[in-house]
């Protein structure tokens, strides 16, 4: 390879690599912060239960703010989930649900 070409090839800044790791960690802590709330309050498995949250994640990680949007899709997709567990109605969802 030449002297060039070594050039053309960039690494991302470590601010960005920081500013990530910081998003993964505060989502994960939200999950953890929402399971110990809702284990306490809901009769929902805890299999549908990480579902929610995967599908609430990968939604948030679609959007410019993920760490802002996410504790709220949570919230809708453990309430749509527990509503369907709870016989209510119909689950809807562009993910597959893995058993």
């Amino acid at each position: 390879m030449s002297t060039q070409n070594k050039n053309i090839v960039r690494i991302a800044p470590d601010s960005w690599t920081a500013s990530s790791q910081k998003l993964i960690v505060g989502i994960e802590r939200t999950k953890r912060q929402l399971l110990a709330q809702s284990n306490e309050q809901l009769k929902l498995p805890q299999r549908l239960f990480q579902v929610a949250l995967n599908e609430a994640e990968a939604l948030a990680w679609e959007t410019e703010y993920p760490q802002l949007v996410f504790p709220t899709l949570a919230e809708e997709k453990i309430a749509a989930m527990s509503f369907w567990y709870d016989g209510g109605g119909i689950l809807r969802s562009d993910y597959a649900i893995a058993v």
